[in-house]
């Protein structure tokens, strides 16, 4: 394994990332005033990638050009899951709630911990399944807080719900999400060993943003059109959520499980939260506070868990 950063600095680092990466649900609200959800994601990757094409090609070039067929492939379908996880993911609001979506686009760091022992030979040690378990109950009370109400007593939508008409198809392309999520973050992990992290990313992206402007023709949606302000929030999405927080993610997929990066994503509802108070005014519930203290711990002991089995 490549020599990971110190203890003290991969914290803040990743710190950075999730912070980062919490600006998206901002960014997002603000351009979905003007343009479509499908259109935002392929405008998101599309940017990203511009911005990466001079350093890419000007200073890694010669790493570009020496990948192998087997490397190619493995970055296709990394850029092609990460495409499939913007697109189902976001298009699942258009069918179900937040909560509901936020919910089952949750469980990724779920499906890449049990699909982790098999591709990437990679196993959990009982502390970091202790916080993986912790991530994920908090992230179920910080979805659930937007759908649950407190009307002498709490009142919370029947389970089915989650299973008919609309929302079941809603809810089916959440979890398509998370599934999605977690191929990209797998052949990330696998991929990061050998390739270095410009190059990498510059692959990915350019793959993810091709596939999104596809689907966007093929859904009648155009890129052109919008006000000045949308594109703002669109250049913004790609460089703070893209190229900072979704990098960061990609480079520590170089020096620690699959797993562990997986479950430090779920740190994006408490930046969100955060954020969303500070710029939206919106207040965060007794739900969101005490599932974001949770996500918290949960995120400290898989990653002391981690960094203790590495040695650092």
């Amino acid at each position: 394994m490549n020599t990971p950063p110190n203890r003290y600095i991969y914290p803040i680092i990743l710190s950075i990332g999730i912070l980062a990466v919490s600006t998206a649900s901002i960014f997002i609200r603000f351009a979905q005033e003007d343009a479509p959800s499908l259109t935002i994601a392929a405008l998101r990757l599309f940017f990203a990638s511009l911005a990466l094409a001079p350093f890419a090609l000007k200073y890694h070039r010669s790493e570009l050009f020496a990948l192998t067929r087997r490397e190619l492939v493995l970055g296709l379908f990394s850029g092609l899951f990460l495409a499939i996880h913007f697109a189902t993911w976001i298009s699942s609001l258009e069918y179900t709630t937040v909560a509901s979506s936020v919910l089952f686009v949750s469980t990724g760091p779920i499906w890449v911990a049990l699909l982790s022992p098999t591709f990437l030979k990679e196993k959990l040690s009982p502390p970091a399944f202790l916080g993986l378990g912790l991530t994920i109950v908090g992230g179920t009370l910080i979805a659930l807080s937007g759908a649950c109400i407190w009307k002498n007593g709490l009142s919370c939508p029947n389970l089915s719900a989650f299973f008919h008409g609309r929302a079941m198809w809603g809810n089916f392309l959440a979890l398509s999400g998370a599934l999605a999520v977690t191929g990209y973050l797998m052949i990330g992990r696998r991929l990061r060993g050998n390739i270095s992290i410009i190059p990498y990313i510059f692959l990915v992206y350019s793959i993810a943003a091709l596939v999104l402007i596809a689907m966007m023709f093929i859904a009648r949606e155009s890129p052109v059109g919008y006000q000045p302000m949308t594109y703002l929030w669109l250049l913004l999405l790609a460089f703070l959520p893209q190229l900072v927080g979704h990098s960061i993610y990609n480079w520590s997929l170089r020096f620690f499980p699959a797993t562990l990066v997986a479950i430090t994503t779920l740190g994006e509802p408490i930046g969100s939260a955060i954020l969303a108070y500070i710029i939206l005014h919106e207040r965060p519930g007794p739900a969101i506070l005490f599932g974001g203290l949770l996500i918290l711990i949960g995120i400290y002991f898989a990653a002391r868990a981690t960094v203790n089995s590495e040695n650092l």
